[in-house]
Parts: C-alpha cells; sequence; structure tokens
C-alpha cells in the first residue's frame, strides 16, 4: 500500500463503507482472514525470512566458536584457523543486521495490522456485549493493547529467537564432551523453568485482573463523584480504594519477587551447574579439545537462550494475557467481512420489510426478551410503537437496525435477509437513533457529529444540508451562539449542549443519513411540547418511512 493510498484511508471515518471499499480494494480489509491479511501485506514472507537469517546467523557464530576454541585449546591457533573464524564473522554481520532490520518491519507491520483488526471489532461487536462490561473495563481491554504493541515494537520477536535457540542447543551440546549428561540436563532444566514460569503467570493473571478492578473502579468513581459527595462521609470515601490497593500491593510483590528470581537464576545458575557436569571430563582429560570447545560454546549459547528468554518473560505473558482478553474483540471483526449487495436489489413487488415469528434471548435471562413478533412494514409507512418499560420495544428496533441477530425467527429486507444482503447494506438502509443514554457526541467539530453517516471530507452540500436540518429542528439558535457554526468542536470537552440539544443532534444525525428505514427509539422524550412539535414536523417531512418508540 503506497503513503497516498494509506494517508486517503486515514481521512476516511473508521468503518464507513467507502473505508471498507478501499480495505477491500487491496485485500487487507480488518475483518479477514488474519494470516490472509499478513501474507498479502508480505508478512508472512518477511518472518520466514527473519527465521532464516536468523538461523543462519546462529550457525554461523556456532562454526565461529568451534574455530576459535578448538585453536586456542589445542594450542594451534594458526593463520588458517584465524582465517576461518574471520570468514565465518564476517558472514555473521550481514546477516545480523538483516535480522535486526527484520524485526523492526514485521514488528511495525503486524502491530498495524492487529490495530485495525482490533478497530474493525469494536466497531462491529455485539452492542449488548460491549454494555455488559462497562466503561472501565473496556478502558482496561484498550490498555492492554499497549502491552501487544510495546512488546513487538521492543522487540518481542527474541522470545520466538530465544526459542529457537533452546531447540538447536541440545544437538550442539550432544557433539561435545559428555553430551548425553548435558542434553538430559538441559531438557530438565528447561522443564523446571517451564514450571516457574506457568506459576509466574498465574500470579500475573491475578495481577491483571486486581488491575482491571482497579481501573473500573476508578472510572465509576469518577463517573459517580457527585454521588458519593452527597451522600457518603469524607471519612469513607477511599475505604474501598485504600483496601484495593493494598492488595494490589501484595500481589505485585508476588509477582516481582518470582520474576526477578526466575530472570536471575534460571540462565546463571544453569550455566554453573553445566560446567560442573562438565568438570569430570575436563579434568580425566577424556575429551578431545574439539568436544570441550563445543561444550563450553554450547553451554555459553544455551545459558544465553535462556537469559533472554527469561529478559522477555514480563512482557511476554502480559502479552499472552492481554491477547486473552482481547480475542473477542478480535473475533468480532470477522462479522464486518460481508460482500456488498445493491441497496434496492428487490424492492420493486416486495415489502420494504417483513418479520416473521422473531424470538430474542439475552445470554443472562432464561426468559426471552421478545417473543412472536411479527409485523410488515409498506414503504410510507409511519409507525408508532409503544409499550411498558421491559416490553421489548428497544430490543425489536436493535433488531430490525442490525444491531442484534434474532434467536429465532426472520427479517427480510426487500426480499433479502441480514446475511444475504451483508451488515454493511443492511445497516445502510435502517438510520437507528439509539436511546439517549446509549447515543454519543463525539469531541469533534459539529457537522462531524451530524454526517457520521456519510463520506469524509464532507462536500459542501452535505455542510448545507446539514445547516438546513439544524434550522428545521430549532438548532438555528445554537448555531448562532457558537463561535464556529458547525465547524464548532463540542463534545465532553468542547462546546457544552443542553440534553434537548443533544436529542436533536441525534435526530439531525439520523435524517442526515437518508436511510429507507429511520427508527427513533424514545428519541423524543428529551422535548418540551413547542420542540417536539417542530422536530416531529422535520421527521415526518424529511423520512420514507418511520418508526417511533415512545412510552404510552
Amino acid at each position: 500500500m503506497d503513503r497516498r493510498l494509506a494517508a486517503y484511508i486515514d481521512l476516511l471515518p473508521s468503518g464507513s463503507a467507502e473505508q471498507a471499499n478501499v480495505f477491500r480494494a487491496v485485500d487487507v480489509w480488518p475483518g479477514r482472514s488474519f494470516w490472509e491479511q499478513m501474507r498479502k501485506t508480505g508478512l508472512v514472507a518477511r518472518g520466514s525470512a527473519l527465521l532464516v537469517m536468523y538461523t543462519g546467523e546462529t550457525v554461523l557464530l556456532l562454526a565461529s566458536w568451534a574455530c576459535l576454541g578448538s585453536g586456542a585449546l589445542s594450542g594451534r591457533l594458526d593463520e588458517g584457523w584465524l582465517a576461518a573464524w574471520a570468514l565465518c564473522m564476517a558472514g555473521a554481520i550481514p546477516l545480523r543486521a538483516s535480522t535486526r532490520w527484520l524485526e523492526g518491519v514485521v514488528a511495525v507491520g503486524l502491530g498495524g495490522l492487529l490495530k485495525q483488526r482490533l478497530m474493525a471489532g469494536a466497531i462491529t461487536m455485539d452492542s449488548d456485549l460491549m454494555r455488559g462490561k462497562g466503561l472501565g473495563h473496556l478502558l482496561s481491554e484498550i490498555l492492554e493493547t499497549e502491552a501487544i504493541e510495546q512488546l513487538g515494537a521492543s522487540g518481542g520477536m527474541q522470545i520466538i529467537l530465544a526459542a529457537i535457540e533452546l531447540v538447536i542447543a541440545p544437538f550442539v551440546l550432544a557433539l561435545g564432551a559428555a553430551g548425553v549428561a548435558q542434553v538430559v540436563f538441559l531438557i530438565s532444566w528447561i522443564s523446571i523453568a517451564a514450571v516457574l514460569i506457568c506459576r509466574n503467570v498465574q500470579r500475573r493473571h491475578a495481577w491483571t485482573a486486581m488491575r482491571f478492578q482497579l481501573t473500573r473502579h476508578l472510572v465509576e468513581s469518577i463517573s459517580a463523584h457527585r454521588t458519593r459527595l452527597s451522600q457518603q462521609s469524607p471519612a469513607e470515601w477511599h475505604l474501598q480504594e485504600d483496601e484495593a490497593n493494598e492488595h494490589y500491593t501484595r500481589l505485585s510483590e508476588k509477582l516481582d519477587r518470582s520474576s526477578t528470581w526466575i530472570e536471575a537464576a534460571v540462565p546463571r545458575a544453569y550455566m554453573l551447574a553445566a560446567f560442573l557436569i562438565l568438570a569430570p571430563s575436563f579434568l580425566a582429560r577424556t575429551a578431545s579439545m574439539s568436544q570441550l570447545a563445543i561444550s563450553f560454546g554450547a553451554i555459553l549459547f544455551a545459558s544465553g537462550a535462556l537469559e533472554k528468554l527469561t529478559a522477555w518473560l514480563s512482557p511476554g505473558v502480559g502479552a499472552a494475557i492481554a491477547w486473552h482478553n482481547l480475542k473477542p474483540i478480535f473475533n468480532a471483526a470477522a462479522q464486518g467481512d460481508d460482500e456488498e449487495y445493491p441497496e434496492r436489489l428487490c424492492d420493486s413487488g416486495d415489502a420494504l420489510l417483513q418479520a416473521q415469528n422473531l424470538v430474542f434471548h439475552r445470554p443472562e435471562r432464561r426468559e426471552p426478551v421478545l417473543k412472536g413478533c411479527s409485523l410488515t412494514i409498506q414503504r410510507g409507512d409511519q409507525i408508532l410503537l409503544q409499550g411498558t418499560s421491559g416490553s421489548g420495544k428497544s430490543t425489536l428496533v436493535a433488531l430490525l437496525g442490525g444491531l442484534h441477530c434474532p434467536s429465532s425467527g426472520m427479517i427480510l429486507s426487500g426480499g433479502l435477509d441480514r446475511p444475504t444482503m451483508g451488515n454493511s447494506a443492511w445497516r445502510r438502509r435502517f438510520a437507528l437513533a439509539p436511546q439517549y443514554q446509549e447515543n454519543h457526541i463525539f469531541s469533534a467539530p459539529l457537522s462531524l457529529n451530524l454526517l457520521l453517516g456519510r463520506p469524509y471530507p464532507h462536500s459542501d452540500q452535505d455542510m448545507d444540508e446539514a445547516r438546513e436540518v439544524c434550522y428545521e429542528l430549532g438548532l438555528g439558535p445554537l448555531l448562532e451562539r457558537m463561535p464556529a457554526g458547525l465547524d464548532q468542536i463540542v463534545g465532553e470537552t468542547g462546546w457544552q449542549l443542553s440534553q434537548g440539544e443533544r436529542g436533536r443532534v441525534f435526530l439531525a444525525r439520523a435524517l442526515l443519513q437518508k436511510a429507507d428505514i429511520v427508527l427513533l427509539d424514545e428519541s423524543l422524550g428529551a422535548l418540551d411540547p413547542q420542540n417536539l412539535s417542530q422536530c416531529l414536523s422535520c421527521v415526518i417531512r424529511r423520512t420514507k418511512t418511520l418508526i417511533v418508540v415512545a412510552h404510552p
């Protein structure tokens, strides 16, 4: 992908249809097979080249040690041995430079693909699952992505390369003095290290879970600080935090102690014990100088591999735990990878929408939220959906809008179901304005909040239409108060909007998508009677087919 194409993709809204088309055009759409993405972007070939070059570099370094050690220990360090050593080192230098360069290329490329995949997964992930996790848990998962990125950027390939060295080491040890004993001891020592590492992994799991809990509690405390100030005495404000921090400190001490012992003792104790095993052969002179040289070099080689492996233990285990926590988001990206169908493929002669015997279960509830629901909507229908709280109104519009899949039953739009039409095409036919607490104003220009469903950068026609809709919804005084008008930064850190103004921004966002069906889920409840009448007139005038959810 060249720089101009990459820059163009960055300008497009994340998850938009335009960005999807560009990604598909270069065969790196984030929802596709991750292995296929790696292959298309050349990461598989470069990773394979990295492993081959590192293996060649290791073989040359061992050969150089054998040449130098054999000559020195035999007392015949002549020009031939030195020339052989020099040739091996000369061959290893370009291989070392190539492996370091390839490490960086693979790490950066893999990190970029992973971020694209996680972004696609976050966009397409089930909204109920996201809501159930809570803001604090989601923030913790976002922080976990840094563990994977830092591991790759700081040399995470060293773990794989150290493992390759440990695979090579027994074969080299077998060629030296006390070969069988050295191989058996190395394998036994690796097994002991594996047990220690497993215990360390368990402690890191507990430490990570506690860190998640602290982050969740901190975010919840920030969100509910007004309630705490008014309903809790000052002496009790931080009792729970203090207890959690003490527990976190104890877990951190255990984890640090375990990691320190592994990093310090495993490689050094192995080297000391391996030389003790070699000592009888050296003192009794039962081994040749070449065998002793090979053994000395192989012990140092295996010790270096263990040191490299244990040095990267903490970031490696942290990345593995982070991957375990992020895997649901990673897998969710595959839901957005579907084929594009014409949006009006079968509209002629068919109902705009048909739903038959819809049933929807939530994972945490035994009874279905929605059961046996059927309806038919023709173009131009205007439907008011009323019911008591918890009766399934919001669930129904979420099913129709494509946010959820029904547990059973069938939904057709223009004669096609959602799997046939594809998620992207389905959602472009339905403009859903969720309930107030489930919608969001981004810290961005007001125009971007209004035109989220349109390609970026926005045209003059888009801006004019957005301004016109705002005036029709009674947001004219707001635009006149804003110094920059539609270009004014709004959101939590920018221009403050009232609840009624936010609700009308959500309405305008849905209307500007120009969808076949507009679904308003209690979007008019925060409006006073005058604004309600004005907004309802605008909605009826600008929608082709309308479904409004409201309380009786």
